[in-house]
């Protein structure tokens, strides 16, 4: 290197050097006045003072008269906070946030930024879900916390709680039923995912369109995450939604249509006795002249169930739910046409409900001889039952099939013996028999239509 550009480069690092201290220097520097602030942040002085207060997000330096003077790295800190809670945070949880990255060495508007510049692609949030997941399995709230904010930073929420919360949910999921993930590993991310869902639907912006919807779950479906996220989807979209939640009963549901006048009423189903109970919703909402429009994850495993409700179909994905309800809007029909359960589907459902009792003591006795370890054998005969009562409630004991092959995987993915489940299923068939005769023959005949495809 020559004595000039030696001289060229020493002068260059001095500019740089100077320029990013002048940056830093001017980052810090006290200039803007309150106006300033609430004009370009979007809060009112009195939020302003509350926050400054409660939980020192920022301190103003004064003038001589008393005004204070933020610099614009508190501006930059404040519009970071207010993000934070349009993506459903509250203001303390942002501050502790805001807290713990700088605890840990980080610059959380510097982190904010580089995210942002960061093309968004599939792959990114792939990863993201993946880091989800893992601490959600460690129970590490803090950590799946940042994750998110790192994905809304990148991401629209809406595409953040499809790729990130229902996926990652559906993933760990199939873990535990795989035997990879334990309850509670999939309560806790199922209770993050809800809860974060929760908090951004009470964030949605106010409604912009005409029309409301309700948004309930039938009686006994407790997984509330599918329509949820519906509702979050809704509301972002403009709709004014009101959310009932899960597990919602049939009594009352006239009293409050006509509290809550909806053009349309959402409800999703997961299971097939979740399925069965829609049904009866459907029926109740049609009689009342209120139109139903439905869907969930059972329709999109058995697609023949949907002709056995009265109501407009939403499709396979939720993130296509809007653009079908806007559809709807156009031509709501309260009286659509569905497939009606026979006398004999009827009279079956009636007469094994008479006696279930006997069938379940007889069963009980006969599996004694199995010294079972855990709960697992537990859960999948009450699946059967309820799948069981579903199916005849429904009009179509093929739906059967898959509920025992889900069973099934259960069984095998948690260890547990397969002649068990087939001693089981062989001695429900012969149950039946003996305490329904001729009434219970489209029950044997499935059990056995069973373990005939399986043989």
């Amino acid at each position: 290197m020559s004595p000039a550009q030696a001289f060229v480069r020493a002068v260059t690092e001095i500019y740089y050097k100077k320029k990013e201290g002048f940056t830093a220097m001017s980052e810090n520097l006290p200039t803007y006045n309150l106006r300033a602030v609430t004009k370009e942040t979007g809060l009112s002085p009195e939020t302003l003072r509350a926050w400054e207060r409660r939980y020192g997000v920022v301190k103003p330096q004064r003038t001589a008269g008393g005004h204070r003077l933020y610099s614009k790295r508190d501006i930059r800190m404040l519009k970071w906070l207010v993000e934070r809670q349009e993506e459903g945070l509250s203001i303390s949880r942002a501050v502790e946030m805001w807290r713990n990255l700088e605890e840990s060495g980080q610059d959380p508007l510097a982190e904010t930024q580089a995210e942002a510049l960061t093309p968004i692609e599939v792959s990114n949030l792939e990863e993201l879900r993946r880091r989800w997941i893992s601490a959600c399995k460690d129970f590490n709230e803090k950590v799946a916390e940042q994750v998110l904010s790192q994905a809304f930073a990148v991401a629209i929420p809406e595409t953040v709680v499809v790729e990130i919360l229902q996926k990652g949910v559906a993933e760990i999921g199939q873990q535990w039923y795989e035997g990879q993930a334990t309850v509670q590993q999939e309560h806790f991310a199922s209770s993050l995912a809800t809860r974060r869902l929760h908090a951004l639907v009470a964030a949605a912006p106010p409604a912009s369109r005409s029309g409301r919807i309700l948004s309930a779950c039938p009686p006994g479906e407790n997984h509330e995450f599918a329509l949820l996220l519906s509702t979050f989807l809704l509301k972002r979209q403009g709709w004014e939604v009101i959310y009932l939640g899960a597990n919602v009963p049939l009594e009352k549901m006239e009293a409050t249509l006509h509290a809550t006048s909806p053009n349309l009423v959402v409800s999703l189903a997961q299971t097939l006795p979740a399925a069965a109970s829609l049904r009866n919703m459907a029926l109740l909402l049609q009689d009342l002249g209120t139109p139903l429009a439905f869907g969930g994850v059972i329709f999109n495993q058995l697609p023949e169930l949907v002709t056995k409700i009265p109501g407009h179909y939403l499709g396979n994905e939720v993130s296509n739910v809007p653009g079908r309800i806007e559809q709807i809007g156009r031509s709501p029909v309260t009286k659509i046409s569905y497939e009606q359960i026979t006398q004999q589907f009827q009279r079956a459902l009636e007469n094994y409900s008479q006696k279930q009792p006997l069938i379940e003591a007889y069963v009980s006795v006969a599996m004694g001889q199995y010294n079972l370890p855990n709960g697992t054998m537990e859960q999948a005969k009450r699946v059967f039952h309820d799948h069981l009562i579903a199916a005849l409630a429904l009009g179509d004991t093929t739906t059967l099939d898959t509920s025992i092959h889900w069973v099934e995987g259960l069984l095998q993915n948690h260890g547990m013996p397969m002649e068990a489940l087939t001693h089981y299923l062989e001695t429900y068939r012969k149950a039946i028999q003996e305490h329904l005769g001729e009434q219970g023959s489209i029950i044997s005949e499935a059990l056995n239509r069973y373990q005939q495809n399986k043989n």
